[in-house]
């Protein structure tokens, strides 16, 4: 059964990259989070995502996968507010304190089709999950691959008509399959490497407007 997280005051950090980085430029967005009471550095990608394509609509509904330790959760319920609702699902808790118009639930996806909640046609689907690296490149891009054909199946059967969809994938021999896909879905498919993202990252976010 699933488990509704309503947080705490403690923070976390999430092993799929989201941690301080070592390079400059990745230790003052890690300072820039704590400064800004964001659990995570990966709050100034989905920043730099909404800045540029507009996916998060005031008023609306988001569902965030994989969403500890929950920055993504934060910055979406600011972007909808009020009105808007924010759903977060993760294998792993959510540790932090959040707002009135968010709820995390600890679960996998694939076990959540028949969640009340999930009925309901969600206006964005965001994925920055990631797999647990193995140091093989060839490897991690094919499961990342899997984690995001799971994300893209999640936008088809709860994105609303007209939903936005904005998902991280590790540049592999399945990226161009993974794209073909997003575009059969949505009308405009966009690729986009934040700044924020580590330069030395293979990570790349596709960005999907407009589900058919």
């Amino acid at each position: 059964m699933a488990k509704k997280v309503k947080g705490s005051s403690k923070g976390s950090s999430k092993g799929s990259g989201k941690g301080s980085g070592g390079n400059e430029w990745a230790d003052h967005l890690t300072q820039r989070a704590k400064v800004e009471n964001y659990p995570a550095r990966s709050v100034y990608k989905l920043e730099e995502i909404q800045k540029k394509f507009k996916v998060i609509v005031p008023g609306s509904q988001v569902l965030d996968l994989g969403c500890a330790p929950g920055s993504w959760l934060l910055y979406a319920a600011k972007q909808v507010g009020s009105k808007g609702r924010v759903f977060g699902i993760d294998l792993k808790p959510i540790e932090i304190k959040l707002p009135d118009n968010v709820i995390a639930i600890q679960d996998n996806i694939l076990s959540l089709e028949n969640d009340e909640f999930l009925k309901k046609g969600f206006g964005a689907v965001l994925s920055d999950m990631a797999p647990a690296t193995t140091g093989r490149k060839d490897v991690d891009a094919f499961r990342s691959f899997e984690l995001c054909s799971m994300a893209l199946e999640t936008a088809k059967k709860f994105g609303a008509p007209n939903s936005n969809f904005v998902c991280k994938i590790f540049q592999g021999n399945e990226f161009k399959k993974f794209e073909r896909e997003v575009k059969s879905v949505f009308r405009e498919c966009k690729t986009f490497k934040p700044e924020s993202c580590r330069k030395q990252s293979k990570e790349i976010y596709i960005i999907g407007k407009g589900k058919k």
